[in-house]
């Protein structure tokens, strides 16, 4: 009795296996950043943000900002759907192009204005544009690995336990911390630095175009200032790309003033929050959108 051979059955197997993963080199050239899982490197955590943002359902509320609103953490906001967008390194204008190139808006777009001097990142706005929320039936388990992945990673916060944290903070005396050194530091890169004009000017004007859509379409957008250290606000930066801004947006009602308590902000350097100083902030904002009846 004569035995089959089971190399026909080896070679079919390798040729399947070859078809399945040239399927796959093409289907990543073809939806490369879709299929994308996040890194691990520095821009992990913006690529992170923004793959969750696009992938689960529309928030509310929606923070564009740059490392400056970074600690306006989603936890320390009493109401629900809020996404901090905020960019470590990055511009607010980044995270408002690709809220704005979405199919659908939050309700409230507010766009931190501290920093207009770094250029939006254009591969990732590239990268996060479009609807990700509709998408091709075979890319779904694909997406719901990511999600599950990401969630794992950076599980949401336990409305429980955010209160407690808040409240915690709160019953906490103001930092001690001497931040001298770095605050002489920044002054000094902030008056010694280039000339802010020409990208300031640049994102003041995608600002506005990106305003008018968003607000064509249904949602409404705040400017805000997130306070820093009155050495920092005297800045020859923060001076020249205030009066930018301002000059550009000039209707206080585009603005939306916040008033925390000033003598209770501390800083790590004269520009970014601690974490007591950051929840005071949030509550400012909070108090500010219920007054504007938002």
């Amino acid at each position: 009795m004569q035995h089959a051979s089971p190399l026909p059955w080896l070679i079919k197997c390798a040729g399947a296996a070859g078809v399945l993963l040239l399927a796959c080199g093409l289907a990543t050239a073809r939806f490369g950043s879709a299929l994308q899982q996040p890194t691990v490197t520095t821009r992990d955590g913006t690529v992170v943000t923004l793959n969750r943002y696009v992938r689960e359902p529309v928030p509310d509320l929606v923070l564009a900002g740059s490392s400056v609103a970074w600690r306006l953490k989603e936890e320390y906001f009493s109401r629900p759907g809020v996404r901090n967008l905020a960019l470590a390194g990055g511009s607010p204008v980044t995270s408002l192009d690709i809220v704005a190139k979405q199919k659908s808006l939050p309700k409230i777009v507010l766009i931190e204005s501290n920093v207009l001097t770094r250029l939006p990142d254009v591969a990732l706005i590239e990268k996060f544009s479009g609807d990700k929320r509709a998408e091709p039936l075979f890319l779904r388990p694909v997406r719901t690995a990511v999600a599950v992945y990401e969630t794992w990673n950076h599980p949401p916060p336990n409305p429980a336990e955010a209160r407690a944290g808040r409240d915690r903070l709160l019953s906490e005396p103001p930092s001690n911390f001497d931040n001298k050194v770095y605050l002489d530091r920044a002054v000094q890169q902030m008056n010694d630095g280039d000339d802010p004009t020409g990208p300031a000017e640049v994102n003041v004007a995608r600002i506005r175009e990106l305003i008018d859509d968003i607000e064509r379409r249904g949602s409404r957008a705040f400017l805000l200032e997130i306070p820093v250290a009155p050495e920092i606000e005297d800045s020859r930066m923060v001076r020249m790309s205030n009066a930018i801004i301002h000059a550009a947006f000039p209707d206080h009602a585009r603005w939306l003033p916040i008033h925390p308590p000033m003598k209770e902000l501390r800083w790590a350097d004269g520009v970014h929050l601690d974490e007591r100083s950051a929840l005071l902030v949030v509550r400012a904002i909070e108090s500010a959108l219920a007054e504007r009846g938002q």
